[in-house]
């Protein structure tokens, strides 16, 4: 074979290292765009909660003060109740529902009864309904049994874990991916189904576990919709959302906006520290349990 059969296999070869070169340096400077233009609203919060100059709004970006004040004068305000409010409400519904999820995803996962088909159909046809419109007959139940205004955080909890298994899709499908021959072992051993779901599925189930417990604590943590609907009227049972909001009023915006960026801050940074230690197990936990479902 002559030299010139040698070169063209070879200049092809260049050119498409070539072409992935560029296709993978076009990607990432497109990724950077975007990310800069997604950040710039944090980093304006961040930069706007140090700010000690004036507590309005104002058309600068950069403090020309700097300092902790609008941290400290958040201690003055009822944000702390808030904010305790909402860590009950969003580790109580982490608990409960990871709890309830994950023994429903392996029940589905592992049994075979009669109407399980139906069943999984049905739970998947009533979670795309919104649920807005359960918000009246849910106020009306909270409101029957006091669980509304100044004492909205058990209620809270009540609906947030209510109908929590619907949710056992990914992780169902993570389950699945995990032989059934394990399980058939540990029952010839003697061991029950509870021992065999906490002491060897769970164990195995690292990802979809903290994916479980991030969603369910997320959810909580950031709603204002429903919140709003059922803590009105009263500061004790106000979440975070619920009593920021009432600070950009027309009355109250100049004086707690620089408050509302620091507690904007205080709320973000739970979930970003968790996100930033468990990001690997949240993205195993999503496509392992996209294989099956």
């Amino acid at each position: 074979m002559s030299e010139k059969d040698f070169a063209v296999p070879q200049k092809r070869h260049m050119g498409l290292k070539a072409s992935k070169i560029i296709s993978n340096t076009s990607i990432h400077i497109l990724l950077a765009v975007i990310s800069v233009i997604w950040l710039i609203p944090f980093v304006c919060i961040l930069l706007q909660s140090f700010r000690v100059e004036s507590t309005y709004q104002v058309g600068y970006v950069i403090p020309k003060q700097w300092g902790f004040d609008n941290y400290a004068n958040l201690l003055k305000t009822d944000f702390p109740r808030w904010y305790l409010n909402t860590l009950i409400v969003a580790l109580c519904a982490a608990v409960f529902q990871t709890f309830i999820v994950l023994c429903m995803s392996y029940a589905l996962s592992r049994f075979r009864f009669k109407m399980r088909k139906p069943l999984m159909r049905f739970m998947l046809i009533l979670g795309m309904f919104p649920g807005m419109l359960t918000m009246i007959i849910l106020y009306r139940v909270l409101a029957d049994l006091g669980m509304t205004q100044a004492n909205a955080v058990p209620g809270l909890i009540l609906v947030y874990i209510a109908s929590s298994g619907m949710g056992y899709y990914v992780s169902k499908g993570f389950f699945d991916t995990i032989p059934k021959s394990l399980d058939e072992a540990a029952r010839v051993d003697g061991a029950t189904r509870l021992q065999v779901l906490f002491k060897i599925i769970l164990p195995l189930s690292k990802p979809i576990v903290i994916y479980t417990i991030l969603t369910a604590f997320m959810g909580p943590w950031g709603d204002y919709v429903f919140a709003q609907y059922v803590s009105f009227g009263t500061s004790a049972g106000k979440n975070v959302a619920v009593g920021m909001y009432g600070w950009l009023t027309n009355d109250q915006i100049n004086k707690f906006y620089t408050s509302f960026c620091a507690g904007g801050v205080m709320v973000a940074l739970p979930v970003t520290v968790l996100f930033m230690f468990l990001q690997k197990y949240y993205v195993e936990g999503v496509t392992g349990g996209a294989v099956k479902g």
